[in-house]
């Protein structure tokens, strides 16, 4: 028998050896290899930008292929048919129509929902409306352009409110122009006091009325004036010719029309600061109601001079004045009121 060296020797490995080293190689693998993004990310160094990171994630998974179960669906609602394919869902007829399908006014493209907490509504303000600060920018204009083309007879006119003539002959002549100038300024007169009175209105009597909207209310107040200055008109006009000639009517009513022009560019400051600058109501009535007393001294003038200065009576023109002037105007506010009132949505 020959005696084997030690140092030559050669182990032959066995079947169990080699099953034993396989195995502990796939646990070291199994322990070395990421299993997670998280430890694919940690191999990589610090500064490795993302797309490095991209490619490091997709070298270490591969995506597989989603096999769905061939088992049939024993878990479907009860009254209904098990489902043959898991990707073959269809929803019930009655979560496709509705019973406003076939209503022309249903849009199922358009949210029904809303996100969020509704908040408090803005309240309404003059110097927020477009159509306001059209219409006071459209009076700004205006007046300007009818002063320039009539800047000498409204110079002419202006002079003669303190003027007492000579002689009765006082007629001032004007053209068409001019007439339809005035006339203009009236309704802006108009316009001004409907808007001073919808601030009062919504200041002493109520802010919610049964109108669409509050141009509406303005409307029924700038129309509500326009009448009150027709009405006047036609009754001096019927009074005048009963007891005075047609001259002096005539020259009576340019003279009212002239008035009541000056007090809407008067007005046109005030409603300037209520609407942009916030001006107190309790202000903006007392600068009102100083001019209506200078324009009611201004009238009360006019009519001494044109009707009475001959005459030499005083009494009679007291009465005249406070039946055609005071008396129709403390009706017309009271006549303001109550259309407020009446407008109001009483809760």
């Amino acid at each position: 028998m020959i005696p084997q060296d030690s140092v030559t020797t050669q182990t032959t490995p066995t079947a169990t050896s080699i099953a034993r080293t396989s195995a502990t190689n796939d646990s070291v693998a199994r322990m070395t290899a990421p299993r997670t993004p998280y430890q694919v990310l940690r191999t990589l160094p610090r500064d490795a930008t993302p797309a490095q990171q991209d490619s490091a994630i997709q070298a270490a998974f591969q995506p597989a292929k989603i096999r769905y179960s061939e088992r049939p669906d024993t878990l479907h609602l009860p009254g209904h048919k098990p489902g043959t394919k898991l990707t073959g869902v269809e929803l019930p007829i009655y979560y496709k129509k509705t019973y406003f399908a076939n209503n022309a006014m249903l849009h199922e493209s358009k949210g029904n929902g809303r996100f969020g907490v509704a908040g408090d509504p803005i309240p309404y303000s003059m110097h927020g409306d477009n159509i306001i600060t059209l219409l006071l920018l459209l009076c700004f204009v205006l007046t300007v352009v009818s002063f320039a083309n009539s800047r000498r007879f409204f110079i002419r006119q202006f002079k003669g409110l303190f003027h007492m003539p000579r002689t009765d002959d006082t007629f001032m002549p004007e053209t068409s122009t001019e007439l339809r100038f005035q006339l203009f300024l009236v309704a802006q007169t108009s316009l001004l006091l409907a808007i001073l009175q919808y601030a009062y209105t919504q200041e002493f009597i109520g802010s919610t009325f049964v109108l669409p909207s509050d141009y509406h209310l303005i409307i029924v107040f700038f129309l509500l004036f326009v009448g009150y200055f027709l009405l006047k008109a036609v009754f001096y006009t019927i009074v005048n010719l009963v007891f005075f000639d047609s001259k002096r009517n005539t020259l009576w009513l340019k003279t009212v029309l002239f008035v009541t022009a000056i007090e809407g560019i008067a007005l046109y400051p005030v409603v300037l600061l209520l609407v942009y600058f916030d001006m107190g109501i309790e202000n903006v009535m007392i600068y009102l109601i100083i001019v209506l007393i200078l324009a009611k001294i201004l009238t009360f003038y006019k009519c001494f001079v044109i009707f009475f200065r001959r005459i030499g009576v005083y009494l009679q023109i007291f009465l005249y004045f406070c039946t055609l002037e005071i008396v129709p105007m403390a009706a017309f506010w009271g006549i303001l009121i109550l259309t407020g009132k009446l407008l109001k949505v009483n809760y």
